[in-house]
């Protein structure tokens, strides 16, 4: 009887960690930019203009941006794994790196070359890939599923202080706003946080220092704006 096989969270790292930073900066980026027009004594409309544009942006930017970047890991992953199907071709070579590296985890020789000589045996790309170059099929680049998380989870983090926006009257917006975006922050470190079994209230209070800070600099910066201009 097979066992089953346990879940681990180290396969949820790539899609959490984008949909996490994507929905973070959505709260930030336009709960900053709000509270920034709000301070600098602009109309209700220019606030939601405002906010509105950087949802837009702030999407677009952050799915471009995680594509290009987690692309250029999926090349190097492509260009690793064809340099070593060069190196294959030296079969004897090969199989005896792969025992070092077994040997080194713990193994006697001879069981070291017993497993690498097994696992070449059935799939030598797969084995060197794994445990010489450190590329699996959980932790592989996958650019277009990290572009999509990130966008989507934006647009869903920027959605919150835009809504807190539009349905706060325009004297009441700054406190409400900032508030209501430091709650958002606090939830979504704490479930972050939760999901990869870190600490939660550790992460929701870094993320609430951190989102305070920023807001209250994009605040001081539009009132000063607003006060020389």
């Amino acid at each position: 009887m097979t066992a089953p096989r346990q879940a681990h969270r180290t396969g949820r790292s790539g899609w959490l960690r984008a949909a996490v930073l994507g929905a973070n900066d959505g709260i930030l980026s336009t709960a900053s930019l709000v509270l920034g027009v709000a301070a600098a004594h602009g109309t209700h409309q220019s606030v939601l203009v405002a906010g509105v544009s950087g949802l837009l942006a702030g999407a677009m930017a952050m799915a471009s941006g995680e594509f290009v970047s987690v692309h250029s890991q999926a090349d190097t992953e492509a260009a690793d794994l064809a340099l070593e199907r060069v190196h294959l071709e030296d079969h004897e070579a090969e199989l005896e790196e792969l025992a070092e590296i077994y040997i080194g985890r713990g193994l006697t020789p001879a069981l070291a070359a017993e497993v690498a000589g097994q696992l070449m045996a059935h799939d030598a790309l797969g084995a060197h890939a794994r445990d010489e170059l450190g590329i699996t099929d959980e932790l592989k680049a996958r650019p277009g599923q990290a572009a999509i998380a990130s966008a989507i989870s934006f647009s869903g983090g920027a959605l919150l202080p835009l809504l807190a926006s539009v349905l706060t009257p325009l004297p009441d917006l700054i406190p409400s706003v900032a508030v209501a975006s430091l709650l958002f922050l606090a939830l979504l470190g704490a479930v972050a946080a939760h999901s990869g079994g870190a600490p939660v209230l550790r992460s929701a209070l870094r993320v609430s220092f951190w989102g305070a800070a920023a807001m209250a600099t994009t605040a001081i910066a539009g009132t000063l704006f607003g006060t020389y201009a």
